[in-house]
This record gives structure tokens, C-alpha cells and sequence, in this order.
């Protein structure tokens, strides 16, 4: 292919002018009208801000011209473009503007930066003190819960220190068989006919009869539960303070099993049925008297005052009460013979470790 000739892959195609008519009476009426729409609209105070922005941006952007009459008043003093204004190492750029858009003073900008950075540091404390204060709070929940445990497990020992001591009491105030007074039987001779009415009167027959089988519910084995127990009941209030909750803790539980026991009994019978056939032993056997919720419902001055002590403060008069009256270590498990307490290292846990 000869060099001269056109590449035409490389060659640009300008696009077609559009060759414009003579404007119309019309068109050029429409256009007057949008030019005058446009130069008539009353601009917002934003665009008004922008312009004056963009215009003062442009005109700082570009140093002073020959044109200038402040510049040519400079050249006459002796001013030399590109050196500083007087004498010795001065500014060569004049000072930036800032344009103050609000009615604060000169110092105010200074003064919201300091007191920003004093939020930003006390925020920083703060949380750094959280932190500190969170782990603090979490160890001490748990070492009150673990001392929640504890006072738990002195209670249950003085309960059951104290219940043994009542039941070796009781068993000492009871007379036996052996203390009773014997009684001498009469030997009478008697006819044949005297000796079967004495028989009989003495040893009843035994007529069995067929009984109906009935399920036993929890309701039984309470009753039955309660009749066989030979301990003695007392009110709550009679109850030692320091694990006085305690009892009463399970007494609450077992009033809502039995509120329980009573609703899926009253499906099949009303709660105001009162059933003839039963005694007093077992509406007491299955809740039916109010005594123990008039009891649970009452208030109690002391347990409460009790329970507003700290779980270490409750803990220690746990301990010093085992300790006093039953010889018993808590923390070494152990009941002692005598008051001494030979071996036991103290009263504290801190002393058994």
C-alpha cells in the first residue's frame, strides 16, 4: 500500500454541524422568556453563600497583577515580586481568610476544642473505670453467692443439730414401758360359757371384707409421711432466727406443690367440696386447713431484720451459734466433745486454710 495514501482507520470523522435555521418569531419569544425566568429568580441564601464562596476562592487563588493599582502603589515603594513586604524575613503570602459565620468570639473556636478534648479524656477515664468497676462487681457476686452457699449449709447442720437435740429431750420426757407401773392380772376361774364372752370381748373377730382399689397419690404419701413422723411441729415464729428462713423456704415450696395437688384436683371436683368421710388427720395431710399459709402470709419482723445482714455477717453468727452450743467446726465438719475444741484451728475459714 503506497505511504501517501489516507489511513482510514485512524482518521477522525468530525460529527455533521447541524446547520441552524433562522430563529422564529416563536422560539425566540420562549427564549426571552426562560432568560428572563432564570435572571429574574430571587436566589436561596445558599446558592447566594456558594457563589461568594467560589468567587473569593478564586480571587485568593491568584496573586496581585501589574494591573492592579494596589500592586502598582507597591512597585513605587520598592516592592520586588516574590519578596517578603519590609524589612527582614517576612510573609511572602498574604494571611488566608476565614470568613466568621456565626456571632462567637475570636477565642470561642479554641475554647469548644479544649473543652471537646476534656469530654474525650473523661469519657476515656470513664471507661476504663467501667472496666475495672465490672470486674470488681462480677468477683464480688460470685464470692456472695459462694457465700450464699455456705450460710445454706450452716443452716441445714443447726437445723438438724437442733432437731436431734428436741428429739433426745422429747425421748427422755416420754416415759417407757419399763418405768411404767406393772399391773398384776386376776386369775378368776370362769365357766366355758363366761371364757368364750371374755374371748370375744377381749379379741374381736376379724371380718374381711373386699376393698376397693384406689391409687395413692402424693397427697397419701404425705399423710402417710406425716402420721409415721413422731417430731414435733412448731410454729414457724418458735423456729431459731438464723435458719428460720429456711423452714420457711420449704414451707413455701410446699404449699405451691399443694396449690398444685388442688388444681388438678379441682377438675374433677369443686375447691369448695368438703368431703364428709374425711378426718382431720387427713385434711391436714392434704392441706386442706389454713394453718400453715396463715403462717407462711404473716409477717415477720425479725427474719426479715435477719435477712438485710450481709451473707458474712449471717454466716459468722451461724458458726459462732454452732460453735457456743454444739461444739461443731463448721469448716472442719467436725462436733467437738467438750468446749475446748482441741484441734480446731478457728472460727474463720481464713484459719483452716
Amino acid at each position: 500500500m503506497d505511504g501517501d495514501s489516507d489511513d482510514y482507520m485512524n482518521m477522525a470523522i468530525a460529527d455533521p454541524v447541524e446547520k441552524r435555521g433562522k430563529e422564529t418569531y416563536t422560539q425566540r419569544r420562549i427564549r426571552k422568556q426562560r432568560e428572563a425566568e432564570i435572571k429574574g429568580r430571587t436566589k436561596s441564601k445558599a446558592e447566594l453563600r456558594a457563589e461568594e464562596a467560589a468567587a473569593r476562592e478564586a480571587a485568593l487563588s491568584k496573586s496581585l497583577d501589574a494591573s492592579n493599582k494596589g500592586y502598582k502603589m507597591m512597585k513605587m515603594m520598592g516592592f520586588q515580586e516574590g519578596s517578603a513586604l519590609g524589612k527582614g524575613d517576612g510573609r511572602t503570602e498574604p494571611l488566608n481568610i476565614v470568613v466568621k459565620e456565626d456571632r462567637g468570639g475570636v477565642g470561642l473556636d479554641s475554647e469548644k476544642k479544649r473543652k471537646f478534648r476534656e469530654q474525650v479524656d473523661q469519657e476515656a477515664k470513664r471507661v476504663k473505670a467501667e472496666e475495672g468497676n465490672y470486674r470488681d462487681r462480677v468477683k464480688k457476686e460470685r464470692e456472695e453467692k459462694r457465700t450464699e452457699g455456705l450460710v445454706l449449709g450452716a443452716q441445714k447442720v443447726a437445723e438438724k443439730l437442733d432437731t436431734e437435740a428436741d428429739e433426745a429431750e422429747d425421748s427422755k420426757n416420754t416415759p417407757t414401758a419399763a418405768h411404767s407401773p406393772a399391773r398384776t392380772p386376776i386369775i378368776q376361774p370362769l365357766t366355758t360359757r363366761a371364757l368364750t364372752l371374755h374371748t370375744l370381748a377381749t379379741y374381736p373377730p376379724i371380718i374381711l371384707t373386699p376393698a376397693k382399689h384406689k391409687p395413692s397419690t402424693a397427697a397419701d404419701d404425705t399423710s402417710q409421711s406425716r402420721v409415721g413422723s413422731s417430731r414435733k411441729v412448731r410454729p414457724t415464729k418458735q423456729i431459731n432466727v438464723l435458719w428460720r428462713g429456711l423452714v420457711r423456704h420449704r414451707e413455701e415450696k410446699e404449699r405451691e406443690r399443694r396449690m398444685r395437688y388442688d388444681l388438678h384436683q379441682s377438675l374433677s371436683r369443686l375447691p369448695t367440696y368438703n368431703d364428709p368421710t374425711e378426718s382431720e388427720d387427713d385434711k391436714q395431710a392434704l392441706g386442706k386447713n389454713n394453718a400453715l399459709e396463715v403462717d407462711i402470709e404473716e409477717e415477720d419482723p425479725e427474719l426479715e431484720e435477719f435477712d438485710a445482714l450481709g451473707p458474712a455477717e449471717r454466716l459468722s453468727r451461724l458458726v459462732s451459734y454452732l460453735r457456743e452450743k454444739y461444739h461443731y467446726c463448721f469448716w472442719c465438719k467436725y462436733r467437738y466433745p467438750d468446749d475446748t475444741m482441741d484441734g480446731c484451728p478457728g472460727a474463720t475459714e481464713e484459719d483452716h486454710d
